[in-house]
């Protein structure tokens, strides 16, 4: 996947993580991270929390895969050569 590809996903589900940051109040590193260590565990017997949570873990780890990739791609190449320059309407 291109540089400019990786972005365009992460910024995809940076929205889509936005909707449960802003449901849940709190940020998805934050959530992730509750999760993980099982602070979350009493919110598994409600049903559209479990659902949430599963779906925004998902998000959250698709994005933290993406965003390895990007920061991989651009150490290895010069910014110069990541740089797309669309025409102006």
């Amino acid at each position: 996947m291109k540089t400019h590809e990786l972005v365009i996903e992460m910024k995809m589900l940076e929205r889509r993580l936005t909707l449960y940051e802003e449901k849940y109040g709190v940020l998805s590193e934050n959530f992730y991270q509750a999760l993980m260590s099982g602070q979350l565990e009493r919110y598994d017997e409600f049903d559209e929390t479990r659902a949430d949570f599963s779906k925004w873990k998902g998000i959250y780890e698709t994005w933290r895969r993406r965003k390895g990739k990007y920061d991989v791609q651009i150490k290895k190449q010069d910014i110069l050569d990541s740089l797309r320059f669309q025409p102006t309407y």
